[in-house]
C-alpha cells in the first residue's frame, strides 16, 4: 500500500488548483453501461445532499443510473465493509470515507485495487489524491474555529482551543473523534506529535471535566454556534467558510501547532455488486462541474486541475503560502492500528 509522500502532498495541493487545463472524459469505459444502480456508502447531512445536488441528479440519473444512498457514519459503515467481507455479493457499491479510513479499509483486505483505465476523468486528478486503492474527493484542513464575541483573545492553535478555562464554551463533534484526538495530541506536544494518545487524553478529560460539550453532527453543532451555546471547536476549514455564509458568527484559525490534512475519498468494495456503476460514479465526481459546485457550496478545495473557482473563494477556502508550510499529512498506519482504541475510549470514557 501507498502512503501519500508529505512533500508531494505539499506542494501538489499547493498547485493543484491551476495546474492544467481540465479535459472532461465521458466516453471512457466507466460510462460503457447506461442504467443500473449503484448504492453509495455515504455520512448523511450536507454532504449526502450536495452528492446529489452536484454529482447523482445531474450526471448520473440521466443516464438512467438509480442511485441509491446508504447514509450512516464512518465507523459503522466500515464495520459493515469487513463484516461483509464473505459474501460473494456485498450490499454497498462505494463508500465515503477519510483518507486514513481508506487506507485503514485497505489494509483489511476489502477494497478494490482500483483500475484507473475506467475513470478517464483521473487523468487531471492532483497525484496526491490518487491512492491504489481510493480516489480522493475534496481535501481541507483541520483549524480552530471561533466566535470572536466570545471566545477573546484570538486563539492561535489547538492548546487555546483545549483551555479549560473555557469551559462549556469549548464544543466538540462525535463523530469528528479521531481529529479531536489528533488536535489534542498537536496541543499536549506543541506540534511535535500527532500520535500520542496519553497525553491527547489528559488534555481531553481536563475540558470535560471543565464541561465542554459534545455534539452529534456537525450541523448539530454549527446550531450551537449559531445560538452561542458554545464558541469554541475546531473542524476542517471548509465548514468555517460554509457556516459563514449561511450567517453563523466564526471565524478561523490556523493552528500553530500544524494543520492535519483533510482527505475525503471514495473506495469500491471488492465485492460491491456493481462495480461499473461505481467506477461511473467516481469518474462523475471528478468532472469540472461537481468539484466546483463543492467548492462553492461546502467550501472543499477540489482533487482535480483547471477549475475554475473565484480567486476570492479560493483565498477563503485555500492556504497561504506560509500556513500550507505547516499542512501536516496524517500517519494513516497508526490510526489504522488503533482507531477501534481510540473509538472505544472516546466513547466509553470521554462521553461517559
Amino acid at each position: 500500500m501507498t502512503k501519500i509522500d508529505r512533500r508531494d502532498l505539499l506542494k501538489t495541493l499547493a498547485a493543484g488548483a491551476s495546474a492544467a487545463t481540465f479535459a472532461p472524459g465521458l466516453a471512457g469505459s466507466a460510462f460503457a453501461q447506461s442504467g443500473g444502480k449503484v448504492v453509495v456508502g455515504t455520512w448523511g447531512g450536507d454532504y449526502a445532499r450536495l452528492l446529489t445536488k452536484n454529482i447523482e441528479e445531474p450526471l448520473l440519473k440521466p443516464k438512467g443510473v438509480e442511485v441509491v444512498q446508504d447514509q450512516a457514519g464512518d465507523a459503522p459503515r466500515r464495520a459493515k465493509m469487513v463484516a461483509e467481507r464473505r459474501l460473494p455479493r456485498g450490499t454497498v457499491d462505494i463508500h465515503g470515507l477519510s483518507a486514513a479510513n481508506m487506507f485503514e479499509m485497505n489494509e483489511a483486505g476489502v477494497v478494490e485495487q482500483l483500475d484507473y483505465s475506467k475513470i478517464p476523468n483521473a487523468k487531471n486528478l492532483i497525484p496526491a489524491m490518487k491512492y491504489p486503492y481510493g480516489v480522493g474527493h475534496i481535501y481541507s484542513g483541520n483549524v480552530v474555529i471561533y466566535n470572536p464575541k466570545i471566545i477573546s483573545p484570538a486563539p492561535k492553535g489547538f492548546k487555546d482551543w483545549l483551555d479549560p478555562k473555557w469551559g462549556s464554551k469549548i464544543g466538540f463533534i462525535d463523530i469528528q473523534y479521531q481529529s479531536i484526538i489528533i488536535a489534542a495530541s498537536m496541543a499536549a506536544t506543541n506540534g511535535q506529535s500527532m500520535n500520542d494518545l496519553d497525553k491527547a487524553k489528559e488534555v481531553l478529560m481536563a475540558v470535560k471535566k471543565a464541561g465542554a460539550r459534545v455534539y452529534p453532527t456537525n450541523e448539530a453543532f454549527a446550531q450551537a454556534m449559531k445560538n452561542e451555546e458554545v464558541g469554541i471547536s475546531a473542524i476542517w476549514k471548509a465548514r468555517v467558510v460554509q457556516w459563514q455564509n449561511a450567517g453563523i458568527p466564526c471565524e478561523a484559525v490556523s493552528p500553530v501547532e500544524g494543520i492535519p490534512a483533510y482527505v475525503s475519498g471514495f473506495v469500491i468494495p471488492k465485492n460491491a455488486p456493481n462495480k461499473d456503476n461505481a467506477y461511473a460514479y467516481l469518474n462523475a465526481m471528478l468532472e469540472k462541474a461537481p468539484q466546483e459546485a463543492f467548492a462553492v457550496d461546502m467550501g472543499y478545495n477540489g482533487t482535480v486541475t483547471g477549475l475554475n473557482v473565484a480567486a476570492d473563494l479560493q483565498k477563503r477556502i485555500g492556504f497561504t503560502p506560509e500556513e500550507e508550510k505547516r499542512l501536516k499529512d496524517l500517519d494513516y498506519a497508526f490510526l489504522a492500528k488503533n482507531d477501534a482504541a481510540m473509538k472505544e475510549w472516546w466513547d466509553k470514557v470521554f462521553k461517559a
